[in-house]
């Protein structure tokens, strides 16, 4: 009898996890390669990169972690920021689909400021193409763990957390982590739009503007939602492993994830 990927379990080399707590830059505005962070989370030489030319904002691929497979789906914020646009939106749909119907545990490595927006974007049918990813999250049997690594804001992180942060089997953050409704700066210029217009003083209506996104910063970190049980735990980073692996080993055991009739993929 044929036996499926989500069964076979290898040895897996693990890099040194301490490297992580470095993976994300202290200072908040500075991008980062999301590629070089999975390859210290993955076991060696175990990943295995999809479409990877194709909606260069988001990066799928097949690892293993602790010899588990796993798939995953990851923001990449030297592309736009890692904010989501129509092929993106479209790339993460299609593997989540995958994952599915193969019966593999998906990782989401959340770094975003959402979906992309304004007249340029809507003319790619935006949002047609970003539902499917809230379509296929809703229907996922197999379970959804979401790290975020650094920005969880908007419909956009919703999404990549397969509908919301409590749909998924666990939604652990980083210290770095920060979350919104939106990306903190426009948050400020659209709510303090009069405020800011108030102070003629372009010295001062900058200071103004830093002190206010330093406040919604300052209520959006990760401790602070995770006291509020918007998040499940804020974990460091140098764990991630071990709350994914344990995390798929309760979760898969005996189950039939991807079994209970045929889950058909879209064809490209």
């Amino acid at each position: 009898m044929r036996q499926c990927i989500r069964d076979v379990v290898t040895e897996g080399i693990a890099p040194d996890q301490r490297r992580l707590r470095e993976a994300v830059p202290e200072d908040r505005k500075r991008a980062y390669d999301m590629r070089a962070l999975i390859a210290l989370l993955a076991d060696e030489g175990s990943i295995l990169e999809l479409r990877r030319d194709f909606g260069p904002g988001m990066i799928t691929a097949l690892i293993r972690i602790a010899g588990q497979p796993f798939g995953l789906i990851a923001n990449q914020p030297l592309h736009l920021g890692g904010a989501i646009d129509a092929p993106g939106a479209d790339k993460a749909a299609r593997f989540l689909q995958l994952c599915d119907a193969h019966g593999l545990a998906v990782v989401s490595l959340c770094d975003t400021p959402g979906f992309m927006v304004g007249p340029e974007t809507e003319r790619t049918a935006q949002v047609r193409h970003v539902c499917r990813m809230f379509v296929v999250g809703a229907a996922l049997r197999v379970p959804l763990f979401c790290v975020v690594t650094r920005k969880g804001y908007g419909l956009g992180a919703m999404a990549m957390a397969g509908g919301g942060f409590h749909e998924t089997t666990f939604t652990a953050a980083w210290p770095s982590a920060e979350f919104g409704g939106m990306g903190l700066e426009g948050a400020v210029r659209l709510g303090y739009r009069r405020e800011l217009e108030a102070v003629a003083n372009v010295a001062e209506r900058q200071a103004l503007f830093e002190n206010l996104v330093g406040r919604l910063y300052d209520e959006g970190k990760a401790i602070n939602m995770a006291s509020f049980l918007e998040i499940d735990a804020v974990i460091d980073p140098a764990e991630t492993r071990a709350w994914l692996a344990r995390g798929r080993k309760v979760t898969m055991a005996g189950a039939k994830h991807g079994q209970r009739g045929h889950r058909f993929i879209d064809p490209w």
